[in-house]
């Protein structure tokens, strides 16, 4: 800014500046305040008199503080107001130059209207120039588009003719004439070119046809689907000026190349029916690796390799397998060989060597990306409906075969025999096999699927042995009550017998490995169940056998003759004489509850009759006709015992004799598992078995023997076994006495193939006691206590 300048701006800057301002609101409060200030310094400094001595060296010194204040303030003030002058004299000119510049653009804004109206003047001739461009193009451009629709006609045959790198030649020519003549004239398509869409379409189709038939032109005319594959991928790097979709052939070839695929080998005509689902994964099983082959060794060098045919041929062939695997498990019909056959098949056929697992199969098969062929619902529903259908069946068979077996039981023969004479039937072993052949087929497809099935053999096996059980209750009730008689009632319920001890033997072969044993007990139980049974019912007709001669106990006649317990005797006799064909352990246990039975029945009928004795002769009598019946019994079971193995060339070594001096010793048991004594408290004889273990220690929580006591009535039969809390049963091929002498028996011989279980028991039985008689012959005791009256009404 040049002075002259701003001598001009001084006069109007200084009378405004000489005008008084309003005074600050807040400089009468500062003043007061640093008046303030001012007196409570002097005050403080000027406290003591000799302080005012140095008040002109305080003034003089305030005074320069006040001047030094000041000439600041000045110099602040007026480097303030030149800034201020500088500002107002820059506005000024840039309003001097906004004024010129609008006069400017008024001038201009003239011009351009009168440029408008020019060229609104100029407007047809511009048309005429545009118009005459188009002739020109055109003119140039006529001969070759006289030969647009013959071009068009050229390259429809030649698509027939399957010539598809000369037709898209032939294509791209019409296409880029057309874009010239667009360009030509402006964005103007002429009608003559409107047959190139349903051309071009025409090719891309030819592609895709030849795409999609990959597998046989790779074989039979490979130029064709080379040709093809060229046509698609030149296709893609083209590019147009026109506004059109792209048309994307390459994509549509590999989408033929899948579609084709899926459609050679999981067309919807080529789906299995019911029944047919093995020969199809069969041919499957053939067909792939094939295609995967042929795929790797044909179809790839016709490729390029940004295509990567055999990936996309395993690919496609899995989701294809997938969707196809999808559409049968919908269907309601598929029967358990079907569900079988696909579990096993997607599990281990096709991810295993012959398939995919195949060591032929190069990496870039890429065959570790592929998803599950089944989900693991779909295994889960496999499996839930295989085990389904196979328990329906399973149970059809198992009813079948017994209801063969209890057709057997009313025939006029008795049951057939094996080659030891044992009584036999191949109904076990129909029934294990099925089961056990289930199980073992399960465990070809997988650990869960044998445990399903192991659980459904288990569930079968029991309900068979429930209906079994009630098969022979209306077999027994139907017979005693005089319906329907059989022939060989008895021989037939021992034969059960027999079946149960084939069962029990070898339900162990359906105990899979790696399944928890506790899976195998409600089998067990049911089997002790039905052991029970069969011998509760074995003894019932014992007991009717039995009966009216045990009504006659007690009696004058019984007093003074053997003949009532001779007769018993022999019709004992006579029904067992077929326990021979019942296998160990089963018979020990029969034995055993055939000799309790008769002992509590000749018991019960004791305890229940009424005898007066009317003197010590006949108390004496009735004594030794105690004594000579226990010993009748005893020698009866001990016959039977020995005559049992005799038969079945076995040695019997009776081991535990009490020690008498000058005597040989007796047997002290009253049979298989018999005890040495009825007295109640009698002393153990030297070398005796140990008394029965405590409650708590018997196997499968048995008990002690029972005792009869005088209020029983009737001559129903308790309960067998560890359920009715007997004695606990000896193992297979020796009967422990618990309080006497154990009898072992050493069966020698081959064993059969059915062997009995270790677990299985036969029970001890114990003669309950008498008052304090002892049946021992030539016991001190019964001296003694001679005087004695059954029920003496004295």
């Amino acid at each position: 800014m040049d002075s002259a300048a701003k001598d001009e701006m001084q006069p109007a800057l200084l009378p405004g500046s000489s005008c008084p301002g309003p005074e600050w609101p807040e400089q009468e409060r500062a003043e007061r305040l640093a008046r303030g200030a001012a007196l409570k310094w002097a005050s403080g400094i000027f406290y003591r008199p000799e302080q005012l001595a140095r008040l002109s060296q305080y003034r003089s010194r305030e005074v320069q503080r006040t001047c030094s204040l000041e000439a600041r303030i000045k110099s602040v003030v007026q480097s303030y107001l030149e800034g201020v002058k500088t500002g107002m004299w820059q506005l000024a000119r840039a309003l001097e130059a906004v004024h010129g510049a609008r006069e400017a653009l008024g001038q201009a804004r003239g011009l351009l209207r009168g440029m408008a109206e020019a060229a609104q003047t100029l407007e047809p001739l511009r048309e005429r120039v545009a118009q005459h461009k188009q002739l020109q193009a055109l003119s140039q451009l006529l001969p070759r588009l006289r030969a647009v629709p013959a071009a068009v006609a050229h390259t429809q045959t030649l698509i027939g003719a399957q010539q598809l790198l000369e037709a898209y030649v032939s294509l791209r020519e019409l296409e880029q004439l057309r874009e010239e003549t667009w360009e030509a004239l402006g964005g103007l398509e002429l009608p003559i070119f409107e047959r190139l869409g349903p051309l071009a379409e025409a090719l891309g189709q030819a592609v895709e046809a030849a795409a999609g038939a990959a597998g046989k032109l790779a074989r039979e005319d490979p130029a064709l689907l080379v040709a093809a594959v060229r046509v698609a991928e030149v296709d893609a790097g083209c590019t147009t000026s026109l506004e059109q979709a792209p048309r994307d052939w390459r994509q549509r070839c590999l989408r033929a190349l899948q579609e084709g695929l899926e459609q050679i080998h999981f067309g919807t005509p080529l789906l299995p029916g019911p029944g047919a689902l093995e020969g199809w994964l069969e041919a499957l099983r053939v067909a792939l690796p094939a295609e995967l082959a042929a795929a790797e060794a044909l179809i790839a060098p016709c490729c390029p390799p940004h295509y990567k045919v055999v990936q996309l041929w395993a690919h496609t062939l899995h989701s294809g397998l997938r969707h196809c695997l999808q559409q049968l498990l919908e269907e309601p019909e598929l029967g358990a060989a079907d569900a079988f056959t696909l579990l096993h098949w997607a599990l281990h056929v096709y991810l295993g060597p012959e398939m995919m697992g195949s060591l032929e199969l190069g990496p870039e098969a890429d065959v570790s990306q592929l998803e599950p062929l089944l989900t693991l619902e779909n295994i889960e529903h496999l499996e839930t409906t295989f085990v389904a259908k196979v328990q329906a069946s399973v149970a059809q068979w198992l009813q079948k075969a017994l209801d063969g077996e209890v057709a057997e039981w009313s025939r006029e023969q008795e049951p057939d025999t094996d080659t030891s004479g044992f009584y036999h039937s191949p109904m076990p072993a129909i029934v294990l096999q099925i089961l056990e052949e289930n199980i073992r087929v399960a465990s070809r497809v997988s650990e869960s699927l044998q445990q399903r099935v192991h659980g459904m053999a288990l569930s079968e096996l029991g309900a068979f042995l429930r209906s079994f059980s009630d098969a022979l209750i209306r077999f027994s009730r139907d017979h005693l009550r005089g319906e329907a008689m059989a022939p060989h009632y008895v021989p037939y319920l021992l034969a059960s017998l027999n079946h149960q001890s084939a069962l029990s033997s070898s339900v162990s072969v359906l105990q899979p490995d790696g399944v928890a044993s506790g899976a195998m007990a409600p089998v067990e139980a049911a089997l002790d169940e039905l052991q029970r049974r069969i011998c509760r019912l074995v003894l019932e007709a014992l007991l009717v056998e039995l009966q009216p001669l045990f009504e006659a106990l007690p009696s004058r006649q019984w007093l003074s003759s053997s003949e009532v317990l001779d007769d018993a005797c022999e019709r004992t006799a006579r029904f067992c004489q077929d326990f021979w064909r019942v296998r160990n352990p089963a018979v020990q246990l029969l034995l055993a509850e055939a000799e309790r039975t008769v002992v509590l029945q000749y018991l019960r009928a004791l305890m229940q009759g009424r005898l007066v004795c009317r003197g010590a002769d006949e108390r004496t009598q009735a004594a030794e006709r105690l004594r000579h019946d226990a010993a009748q019994l005893r020698e009866l079971f001990l016959g039977l015992v020995r005559a049992r193995w005799a038969t079945r060339w076995v040695e019997v070594s009776v081991v535990g004799w009490g020690p008498k001096a000058g005597a040989r010793p007796t047997p002290m048991c009253s049979g298989p598992g018999g005890k040495c004594s009825v007295r109640a408290g009698a002393a153990r004889p030297a070398g005796a078995a140990k008394p029965p273990r405590p409650h708590a220690a018997w196997p499968r929580g048995g008990g002690p023997a029972a005792t009869i006591s005088r209020r029983e009535r009737g001559s129903r039969l308790c309960p067998l076994g560890p359920a009715g809390r007997r004695v606990p049963r000896a193992a297979p091929g020796r009967t422990e006495l618990p309080a006497g002498w154990p009898t072992a028996l050493a069966r020698r011989g081959t064993p059969s193939t059915l062997q009995p279980r270790a677990s299985t028991y036969a029970r001890a039985v114990f003669l309950p006691p008498l008052g304090a008689l002892c049946l021992t012959p030539g016991c001190p005791q019964n001296k003694v206590l001679a005087p004695l009256s059954l029920n003496c009404a004295c």
